[in-house]
């Protein structure tokens, strides 16, 4: 089983982020091999808070150049949590 830090890695704060915010809403940087329910568990567990939903986006790493050379930056996976009616997760500026 794996441990909850090691699933959800960071939360992604964004422009478009905020705005979801007020719906509930918050954006994760995901374990590429994690799934939608280990995904609330740990959620859940590191937050102290009930999911009601968890969407994922597998995103494409970019193609990128230097000089002659020809490199890519890696895939990741992105969750975004829908919390239930009334919880919130608290974040310090």
């Amino acid at each position: 089983m794996k441990h909850p830090q090691d699933i959800v890695k960071s939360m992604i704060r964004t422009e478009k982020g905020s705005v979801m915010m007020a719906e509930g809403k918050y954006i994760f940087w995901v374990d590429n091999s994690s799934n939608k329910i280990e995904i609330k568990s740990a959620i859940e567990s590191i937050y102290k808070v009930k999911v009601s939903g968890v969407n994922t986006v597998m995103m494409r790493g970019k193609s990128k150049r230097v000089r002659y050379a020809v490199g890519k930056t890696p895939d990741w996976k992105k969750a975004i949590v829908t919390l239930k009616k009334g919880e919130k997760i608290d974040i310090a500026t």
